[in-house]
């Protein structure tokens, strides 16, 4: 298999990740890897994850210009294309109407980042971009402005988006987004949040830069 087939593979086995972790439900949310020689492999409109095959998936290009698949690609093209055209180190973008995460984005709150690892991996509090139209450009250029700095942001009104170097590294940061929304979540039942200290937060920034930019 040549690269361009792992990274589709690779893609099938995120997405039915997400279906398992309940991250994702039905047609709900979209992936995209960017392939070896620059274009990028997506996710399809409107098929389920558990039936979805390489055949399925869509190659375009960054302007959007499909190059390879029978399907249309996913209606969040627009958001995807976006994301990987501003920043050259995103390899993968991954949607997501994580359930926990999700009621922070359709009440507008920031995921506060009060976990060292968040820190680390996301990069600081989780922004929500404003709202805009579901598959709209407007949408794309709002979101993509939001991960120059952290590598998730909220949708309002709509869900989660979380980038990395590549499939496995976005996974990761859906996962922990959604579970640290979930300990926010219950830990306002019991009392206020307490931040982490400034030194702890400063330690932390180069790391995730580092990361980032490997």
């Amino acid at each position: 298999m040549d690269e361009n087939g792992k990274v589709k593979e690779e893609l099938i086995a995120t997405a039915r990740s997400l279906l398992r972790e309940g991250l994702v439900e039905g047609t709900s949310g979209n992936l995209s890897a960017r392939l070896p020689g620059g274009n990028v492999v997506m996710s399809p409109a409107a098929l389920e994850y558990d039936v979805m095959t390489p055949d399925d998936l869509v190659v375009v290009d960054l302007e959007g210009n499909v190059l390879e698949g029978e399907r249309a690609p996913t209606s969040e093209k627009a958001l995807h294309l976006a994301c990987l055209r501003a920043y050259e180190e995103v390899g993968a973008v991954i949607h997501s109407h994580a359930k926990y995460a999700t009621m922070f984005a359709v009440t507008h709150q920031p995921i506060p980042c009060v976990i060292e690892e968040f820190d680390i991996f996301v990069g600081g509090d989780v922004p929500v971009a404003a709202y805009q139209l579901t598959g709209s450009d407007a949408l794309g250029e709002e979101v993509a402005r939001h991960v120059k700095a952290r590598s998730a942001v909220l949708m309002a009104n709509h869900g989660l988006l979380t980038v990395g170097k590549n499939l496995a590294q976005a996974h990761k940061v859906t996962g922990l987004v959604e579970r640290t929304a979930e300990i926010i979540w219950g830990a306002r039942a019991l009392g206020p949040l307490v931040p982490l200290p400034k030194e702890t937060l400063d330690h932390f920034a180069p790391i995730y830069k580092s990361t980032r930019d490997s």
